[in-house]
């Protein structure tokens, strides 16, 4: 019997893969308060959507998901940080506002294209603003790991994917060949 590959383990859990055009597409955002059922009820399947992935698969790194992974065109995500007993996240209408200059690259899965990394350059601390399902907006700063996480989902709602933040000539390299599964990123202190 022939392992299964990564990417068909996701699909089969539901997770839509690279070449679908809504991975492609930027989102639509939620109208809040007024669509807060549409949006909470997005919430939930992303959510159930973590719960059926974390079952057969582990992330030191942490993990996240967007609406569009679970093919659904607006503008919600879900990241569950690596630390132990750390909350979910949920973003709903995320924008990045500001940025460091300070970046780092380090290797991104995608669970639409899990059977491949690839070596991502990001912001070490980013400032995102989101919307309750009051309708109130919300800043958050992140750093770090964390920072990598919610960049990554919230470019998933833009429509792009890591490839398309990748250094011209660098390319992903296939899953067996990655030294870092298990493990988190590692930063300087």
């Amino acid at each position: 019997m022939t392992e299964e590959r990564p990417s068909k383990q996701m699909r089969d859990l539901g997770v839509v893969q690279r070449g679908a055009p809504i991975l492609a597409e930027p989102t639509r955002p939620f109208d809040l308060p007024a669509e807060r059922e549409a949006a909470e009820q997005t919430v939930e399947m992303l959510f159930a959507s973590i719960e059926r992935i974390a079952r057969v698969h582990t992330f030191a790194k942490g993990m996240g998901i967007a609406a569009p992974q679970i093919g659904i065109g607006r503008a919600a995500s879900v990241v569950q940080p690596a630390e132990e007993g750390a909350g979910a996240i949920v973003l709903l209408n995320p924008r990045i506002t500001t940025a460091s200059e300070e970046s780092d690259e380090q290797y991104e899965g995608c669970l639409s294209f899990f059977d491949v990394r690839g070596l991502v350059p990001r912001p070490l601390r980013i400032a995102v603003e989101t919307t309750a399902l009051d309708g109130t907006t919300v800043t958050t700063v992140y750093e770090r790991g964390l920072a990598r996480l919610i960049a990554h989902e919230i470019d998933h709602l833009d429509g792009l994917l890591y490839l398309d933040r990748m250094r011209p000539g660098v390319e992903p390299i296939p899953v067996e060949q990655y030294r870092q599964t298990g493990r988190s990123w590692a930063y300087d202190s």
